[in-house]
Formats: structure tokens, C-alpha cells, sequence
């Protein structure tokens, strides 16, 4: 397998990385994610003239056809930066999912809008379990005349409360079903993740909401897993700003008249972190070779999603340590990447929930996670606080 990128993803990569150094400096990162939205329409609608918003959706509805590949391309460059914008909600949950559908016209219609950036879209799924199980979720929907509507909570819906367009999961004639609602028709409950974005508990009230899809569990359950190959891409990101900035203070911080990175103990940590990286770039690109030439099965996902985000808490502990007390102050990005690397290893299911998967027996449909019913742990509870 080859798992170097190609010239055009090269030069992508390179295009972005530039404007991102021009426009979007950590301290600049710091004053959107402070301001009212947490977000910054004026760097959305760059993103979105970079064709960003629209690279995986095929040209039928004003997408650039793009792959996994560049997905992951992008995501690595977004982790180190700290990207706040809502690519991740709108383009890949929302936008994911819809892509599974498009020989629907509503889906199409949706997908449109959100390639064109015109709409941001947000996924409402998870309901506080702790994983994205698609065989967990228990919201009801119903028919009335000839419509239909939503009544139950969904947990942790990103940009929820920002979202013109949110995708909702429900259960209708006992099969799990895509609909979708106005983005001002939830109750939103906001808050903030640890690492700065706006997020929110969405609650239906017998909504209005419209069918995109019935029978659509084994199509939502293969977006939640490009999803995840995504995240760990952003994580790896994440990963890689961490173990450079902490080499270069390492080899600048001065101590006893010497670098701290002269010190054996020092230097050990930063090979440890070095091989994590490395560790996790692999698992990474593999990973995604294989959702490239095919269908990952469970067990892929579920080793990706377990490795980064176990090596990438222990990344972002060292860097930290190793920084000392201002690894944790507002003013340096090392904190703050390590709150997202957290913040991610609890979406979508954590690392010790797929951990757990993988450590369960198969069954006759075997390639599909455990159906573990057992709720987050406080740690995984924790990292999330109400700011109502």
C-alpha cells in the first residue's frame, strides 16, 4: 500500500497550511473562540472558497468527489491548528451522513447547501451513553397526517445550537431512521467542551421534523465510522503541533546552564512521545489505505479509535510535564491541544469503549462493535461542563 499522499493533496495541504499561517494565528484562534458564536463566519466562508466544505460530496450535488484521503489530508492540518470552525459538525457528521443517501432527493437537497457552505449542519444521535452505537438509540418518532414528529433528548449535538440544518436519528416502525428539523425548532440546552466549542443537549418537543431515510441503521453506522477516521486524523494533528512545540522548548528552555532536553529524563520523555506519534500516524494511515480500497470492519475502526486516543493522552501529558506549569495556561496552545485530543477521544465512543469492543466476543454479525450499554465513566462525564 502506498501510504504517502499525492501531488494534489500535497499541494492542498500546502495552500491550507499557508493560510492558515497567515490568518489564523493561536492568538487569533483565541479571540473567535472567546467571541459570542465560538466560531468565525469570515474564516467559515474561506474554508468554504478553498473548496473545503464540499472536497468528499460528488459533483452531482457541488461537491469536488474527493476521498477519505483528503478528509484525513485536511483533518491532520486542522488538529495543529486548533480550527474552530465547524467542519467537523457540518461537513463531516452532517454532511457524512447525508452522503450515504443521495439517491434520495431530500438528502441531495441538504447536501447541496451544505457543500456550498451556504448551511451549517449539525448531527443530533448521541443520547448519554457514552458511544454512537446506532442499535442504542431509543428517540421515537411519529407520524402525524403527513408528516412526522420527534419527542426525546439527544446529548453532545456539536454546533448544535448554531446549526440551520440538524440531522436527527429516531426510531420509526422499530427501525432507526434519518430525519431532519430547522435548526431553531430544539429546546437547546448550550454549553462549552473543555476545548472551547460550542456545543448543546437538543430537546424535541413533538418537533416537526422531515424523513430523509427509513431503514437507514447500516448507512448511518458507515458515516459514524468515516467520521471517526476523520477524528483521529484531527487527534494525530493534534498530536504532531504537541511533540514539536515541546521539542523546540526543550531544546530553548535552559536549566543549570543546559537545554532540559539534554537531560536524559527530558529526552526519554520526547522519544516516548515520539514513538506514540508515530505509533498513532500509522494506525492512522492505515486505517484509512483500508476505507480507501474498501469498507474498514469494525475491528479497524475500533483499534484506531482506542490506539490515538490512548497515546494521545499520554502525548499530551508529557507535553505538559514537561513544559511545566505554563503547559497549562491560556496563553500556549499545549493545553489547549490536549483538551481537544480529550474532547475527542470522547466522541463517537471512547478509547476504552472500543477497547472494550474489541476485547468482545464475536457474534454471527461480527464485524460490528459491542453493544455495550454501560454509561461513560466520570472521566468521560467530566469533560464536559454546562455554561447555560
Amino acid at each position: 500500500m502506498d501510504f504517502t499522499y499525492t501531488e494534489e493533496q500535497e499541494q492542498l495541504r500546502s495552500t491550507l497550511f499557508s493560510a492558515l499561517r497567515r490568518n489564523y494565528s493561536f492568538a487569533q484562534r483565541q479571540d473567535i473562540v472567546a467571541s459570542e458564536a465560538g466560531w468565525s463566519p469570515a474564516v467559515w466562508d474561506q474554508l468554504t472558497e478553498l473548496g473545503l466544505t464540499a472536497i468528499p460530496f460528488s459533483e452531482e450535488v457541488g461537491g469536488l468527489d474527493g476521498s477519505i484521503v483528503d478528509l484525513v489530508a485536511v483533518a491532520e492540518i486542522f488538529g495543529g491548528y486548533l480550527v474552530a470552525e465547524p467542519w467537523i459538525p457540518s461537513t463531516v457528521l452532517a454532511g457524512g451522513v447525508l452522503a450515504e443517501f443521495t439517491d434520495l432527493a431530500e438528502a441531495r437537497s441538504l447536501l447541496e447547501q451544505i457543500a456550498a457552505g451556504e448551511v451549517v449542519g449539525a448531527l443530533a444521535h448521541e443520547e448519554g451513553r457514552g458511544t454512537a452505537e446506532p442499535s442504542l438509540i431509543t428517540m421515537e418518532a411519529e407520524r402525524t397526517g403527513e408528516g412526522y414528529t420527534l419527542t426525546g433528548e439527544k446529548r453532545m449535538v456539536l454546533h448544535g445550537a448554531a446549526a440551520d440544518i440538524v440531522l436527527v436519528t429516531a426510531r420509526f416502525d422499530g427501525e432507526l431512521a434519518l430525519f431532519s428539523v430547522d435548526g431553531n425548532a430544539p429546546a437547546a440546552t448550550t454549553f462549552t467542551t473543555i476545548d472551547g466549542r460550542p456545543a448543546a443537549h437538543l430537546r424535541f418537543e413533538v418537533t416537526p421534523a422531515k424523513l430523509i431515510a427509513s431503514n437507514a441503521e447500516a448507512r448511518i453506522r458507515e458515516a459514524l465510522n468515516r467520521a471517526i477516521i476523520v477524528l483521529a486524523a484531527e487527534a494525530v494533528g493534534a498530536m504532531g503541533a504537541l511533540l514539536e512545540q515541546t521539542v523546540e522548548y526543550a531544546h530553548t528552555r535552559q536549566q543549570f546552564g543546559s537545554p532540559i532536553g539534554a537531560f536524559q529524563v527530558i529526552a526519554h520523555r520526547m522519544a516516548d512521545m515520539k514513538l506514540a506519534y508515530a505509533k498513532s500516524r500509522a494506525t492512522l494511515l492505515h486505517t484509512t489505505a483500508v476505507a480507501e480500497a474498501g469498507q474498514p470492519s469494525a475491528h479497524d475502526i475500533a483499534v484506531l479509535k482506542a490506539q490515538v486516543g490512548r497515546l494521545g493522552r499520554s502525548v499530551g501529558e508529557a507535553a505538559i510535564q514537561i513544559h511545566g506549569g505554563v503547559g497549562m495556561t491560556d496563553e500556549l496552545p499545549i493545553g489547549h491541544l490536549h483538551k481537544r485530543i480529550l474532547t475527542i477521544d470522547a466522541l463517537l465512543g471512547s478509547a476504552d469503549y472500543h477497547a472494550r469492543a474489541l476485547g468482545a466476543p464475536r457474534t454471527a454479525e461480527a464485524d460490528v462493535p459491542g453493544r455495550d450499554t454501560t454509561p461513560p465513566s466520570t472521566t468521560e462525564k467530566e469533560l464536559f461542563h454546562a455554561d447555560i
